[in-house]
């Protein structure tokens, strides 16, 4: 097993992702960039030497430079109403044209775009930005809330804005549900490694837009293998699973195996880590094959109500979804 330094989710998952439905409804400018990239979930990229009708392209929200009072602002829609925890605002390749401070609003409403009579609370006071750097901060404020206004002051480009935290999820099951699915709630807890995909990608609705759009791992070297803890969106019976490496062909996995318990909430991150060693096996380990849909019938734990699924990957590689099909309890 690979014994370097675990990473901690905490369930967190990214709510201004765009294809769990988060929109921008709003924004004062995007004459060099258009908004809409500041919420795509791959990471942003520099192209050399490229360029458009108004500049330099850029991957991310940029703005023209202002020559009068006042500062540029969007306004994002979020997907699902959620609790937000921490944001990433990350100006990745922007270099001379980052703004100078950034702050963050947001409030709760049932419009798409809030009117005047709208309350917007400031969650994140003006920071100062650097260059081509994350910038990452605590939220204190744990209401819940639809639409976030990123404030840029004066003007400027951010790469990309990550808020973390966790969706108000309403729970109607009852009938077969994806219980590894971000959208009914699933989140990820802890993985050992996700050099060049996020463990949360797994989780995504939908198939992977590309090798970017799943968890992949370093190259593991000597007798190691990966793993990624997930919290079900509920407890429940699990009967079909399927592990989708959709795009990954020279980087798939040789194989996995699927590990579950039902742990009760009190449980800590590290605690759960722990005790997953030792997990019953939903999975035996298996063959796996490139860009392909594997679909297996949970036969070993059929009768068991679980909460908790650990995938372990042989002996590295990416995965572009995973999911398992069962009855909630």
């Amino acid at each position: 097993m690979n014994n370097k330094k675990n990473i901690f989710l905490n369930g967190l998952i990214d709510l201004a992702q765009s294809r769990l439905g988060t929109k921008i409804v709003y924004k004062t400018d995007e004459f060099f960039a258009p908004a809409k990239r500041i919420i795509n979930p791959w990471p942003p990229v520099f192209k050399e030497g490229v360029f458009d009708k108004n500049g330099k392209w850029m991957d991310g929200w940029e703005t023209r430079r202002k020559r009068n009072k006042g500062h540029d602002y969007l306004i994002l829609k979020l997907g699902k109403p959620g609790r937000i925890y921490k944001v990433d605002v990350d100006t990745s390749y922007f270099n001379g044209n980052q703004p100078s401070k950034v702050s963050l609003e947001a409030t709760f409403s049932k419009k798409k775009i809030p009117d005047k009579s709208c309350k917007w609370i400031t969650i994140l006071k003006k920071k100062p930005t650097k260059a081509n750097r994350h910038h990452f901060f605590n939220i204190k404020n744990k209401s819940i809330f639809t639409h976030v206004k990123l404030n840029i002051f004066p003007d400027g480009g951010v790469a990309r804005l990550r808020i973390y935290g966790s969706m108000n999820v309403k729970k109607n099951f009852d009938k077969i549900t994806n219980l590894t699915s971000v959208l009914n709630g699933a989140k990820p807890i802890a993985c050992n490694n996700e050099h060049f995909g996020r463990a949360e990608n797994i989780l995504a609705p939908g198939k992977g837009k590309n090798m970017g759009d799943g968890w992949e791992t370093r190259r593991s070297r000597g007798k190691n293998f990966d793993w990624l803890i997930i919290k079900c969106a509920a407890p429940g019976k699990i009967n079909k699973i399927q592990i989708d490496t959709h795009h990954f062909k020279g980087n798939f996995p040789d194989k996995c195996s699927l590990q579950g318990a039902y742990i009760p909430e009190k449980n800590s991150g590290k605690s759960i880590v722990n005790k997953s060693k030792k997990w019953k096996f939903l999975l035996n380990k298996v063959k796996l094959y490139a860009n392909k849909k594997h679909n297996f019938q949970n036969k070993i734990m059929k009768n068991k109500k679980i909460n908790y699924i650990r995938i372990n990957i042989f002996p590295d590689g990416g995965i572009s979804r995973i999911r398992a099909f069962g009855k909630v309890e």
